[in-house]
């Protein structure tokens, strides 16, 4: 049989301009970083291929030179079609500027439409992005005003309402695995997630296109065990080795075995962390967990959430997921998000996204960039940057109970903690408590129709979601409510009878959350 395998180079020149080209990867995990600088490489040296169609579902990138941030050149780029931006700032800038068309879709909208693709279907029937940005009545998705062709419809269907999405063909998946044989077999048995390879693997061939796929190794030919093969060779087109620093288990780590199970990494490894505001807001939060939930935690101060269950040695009592696939164990954050220390499985992408869609989580631990007064929470559009929905109005609108953790203000702020109390040493310059927020990204409104109990957690103060809006509830010692609080939002909460946050959060050294877990103290939710 004639081996599959071959050079980056010969692989990518398979590409044509115009293309639809979709690449794995959640940050760096999972992102086949050979055959995204290839590609750049033929194009610098060659000026081919043009006008590409870009498809991703989770930001394959590092917020600088890496994944597909290697691949926003003009005249490369004629679409974007992305899930999150995050970390691909540099197509964002083109984006932004309006070199190039963009959508923006949720995340889980992106890996449930590789399945669609995959099964021949025109659409993708859905409720998640309604009353957000991704709504046709506030934008349908469209990142700048270049970008015109409609790609999600509201429609009724026995009197509700519901988003279509449609599909497209895909000519080209860039995907990464672990080993190959020679026949295009592959396994992922070191990656720290599976994603959604096999689906892209389908999707592609459903449409009549080619499937790349970067590896570490080759194994030869029988040698692979067939249940440890995540995309049968039928799939693939061609193999690529890559060298070792272009295959990284994640961006922020070469490899560790207990991110893919080889091994189960002890748990008291965990470092401890200053008692800063991000841990002050942790620790709200981490007040929240309750003993057998299942739990999501987002990006940003939610992933300081794990560290101080571990600290707390509650980890054992909730499970810990996130949307790329991990179940249990610790996930991890900054450039190893995805990744997740001893979990207990690991799904594909899509399969989580039908886990979070269909109410499989009890609770979620989300950032959040502003907050309006009726409810509305933005993180995908504000300061001059995008980073996008990512899997957060999936996540947000199919929780029954939320929690959103962030800074009071941000740039600049700093806080200290002086003998358990918190002290304001410097504002932030910018309020994220306003009047309107930016975007939408998931609505108050749809939120009091759900009935989802919802809090908003901060260093300085506590508020919950009512049917009136947002009520004040909790304040840290040492905080003026007046001073501290009021002076700087654009509109004023209900205040009832706020009290004081625990003690235990403002001190150093263990909060004693294992002693009286699954019923702490103050319990919100």
């Amino acid at each position: 049989m004639k081996t599959k395998i071959c050079s980056a180079a010969a692989a990518v020149a398979m590409i044509r301009s115009g293309n639809t080209v979709a690449s794995s990867g959640f940050v760096g995990v999972g992102t086949p970083e050979a055959l995204i600088a290839a590609l750049e490489r033929r194009f610098l040296e060659s000026d081919e291929p043009r006008a590409l169609t870009l498809v991703f579902s989770a930001a394959p990138g590092d917020n600088k030179s890496k994944g597909l941030n290697r691949l926003a050149h003009d005249r490369l780029v004629k679409r974007l079609i992305g899930g999150h931006f995050g970390l691909v700032q540099k197509l964002t800038q083109l984006a932004i500027s309006g070199k190039c068309e963009a959508y923006n879709l949720p995340l889980g909208v992106m890996s449930h439409l590789y399945r669609e693709i995959a099964g021949g279907r025109p659409r993708l029937f859905s409720k998640v992005g309604l009353g957000t940005f991704i709504d046709p009545r506030n934008g349908g998705g469209k990142m700048n005003c270049k970008t015109t062709e409609d790609l999600v419809e509201l429609r009724e269907f026995e009197g509700e309402e519901w988003l279509f999405y449609k599909t497209f063909p895909i000519d080209v998946a860039f995907l990464r695995g672990t080993t190959a044989d020679p026949s295009g077999n592959v396994t992922m048995e070191k990656e720290a997630a599976t994603l959604d390879n096999l689906l892209l693997a389908m999707a592609v061939k459903a449409s009549g296109g080619i499937v790349i796929v970067q590896v570490e190794r080759i194994a030869p030919a029988g040698s692979l065990h067939l249940r440890d093969v995540k995309i049968p060779g039928h799939l693939v087109d061609y193999v690529v080795t890559a060298p070792p620093e272009h295959h990284m288990q994640t961006y922020g780590t070469h490899y560790n075995g207990a991110f893919s199970g080889e091994f189960q990494a002890p748990l008291d490894s965990a470092p401890s962390m200053k008692l800063d505001e991000r841990k002050i807001i942790a620790r709200r939060a981490a007040y929240e967990l309750r003993m057998g939930s299942v739990v999501n935690l987002g990006i940003g101060i939610p992933e300081v959430i794990a560290m101080v269950a571990a600290e707390e040695n509650i980890i054992g009592s909730v499970t810990l997921t996130t949307e790329a696939g991990s179940i249990g164990g610790i996930p991890k954050g900054g450039l190893d998000f995805g990744a997740a220390i001893n979990p207990e499985a690991i799904l594909d992408q899509n399969q989580m996204f039908d886990l979070i869609d269909g109410g499989g989580l009890d609770k979620a631990f989300l950032g959040f960039g502003e907050v309006d007064a009726q409810g509305n929470v933005n993180v995908s559009k504000f300061g001059g940057g995008f980073p996008g929905a990512g899997g957060f109005i999936n996540i947000s609108q199919n929780t029954p109970r939320l929690v959103f953790c962030s800074t009071f203000t941000a740039g600049g702020l700093v806080t200290e903690v002086r003998d358990g109390k918190l002290a304001i040493l410097q504002e932030g310059r910018h309020m994220k408590f306003v009047e309107e927020v930016e975007q939408i990204t998931f609505s108050g409104k749809s939120a009091r129709d759900r009935h989802q109990a919802v809090l908003a957690v901060t260093e300085r103060c506590v508020f919950s979601l009512s049917p009136e809006g947002w009520e004040l509830i909790e304040v840290a010692p040492g905080i003026d409510i007046e001073r501290d609080i009021l002076a700087h939002m654009k509109f004023r909460p209900i205040i009832r009878k706020p009290r004081e946050m625990a003690a235990a959060i403002f001190n150093e050294g263990p909060m004693g959350l294992s002693k009286f877990h699954p019923t702490p103290r103050n319990p919100i939710i």
